[in-house]
């Protein structure tokens, strides 16, 4: 696999790492300087709902982890798939809830598949 896409999939990783950490361990302190648009009495009673989606982010970059370390046969299958989660999560959060989410997930995903599919 190029170093571009693998640049591009441990930030990827990296963002998604961050991401379980707010919603499982930080939804109430960061969450609402992150999600601005949620009102605040709703962090705490969503907090057990945000920690299980905080762990499907976890998934997420737990794959993009292997892809990158796995050997050369398994790395770009991995890839694809696993980049491909996170360009159709992007996609659908930017459809159902911000579109920033796109920009935020999908896009880089997006971009590293491209990368891959170029080599």
């Amino acid at each position: 696999m190029p170093l571009a896409a693998e640049i591009l999939i441990g930030l990827i990783a990296a963002l998604h790492l961050y991401i379980l950490w707010m919603e499982m361990f930080a939804w109430e302190s960061r969450g609402p300087k992150v999600f601005r648009a949620v009102p605040k009495d709703l962090f705490a009673s969503t907090k057990a709902m945000m920690a299980n989606q905080g762990l499907y982010n976890g998934f997420l970059a737990a794959g993009l982890i292997w892809a990158l370390v796995a050997g050369p046969e398994l790395a770009r299958p991995l890839a694809i798939f696993f980049l491909g989660c996170v360009a159709i999560a992007g996609i659908y959060g930017a459809l159902t809830a911000a579109r920033r989410i796109f920009w935020i997930q999908g896009a880089p995903a997006l971009l590293a598949l491209a990368v891959i599919g170029l080599s």
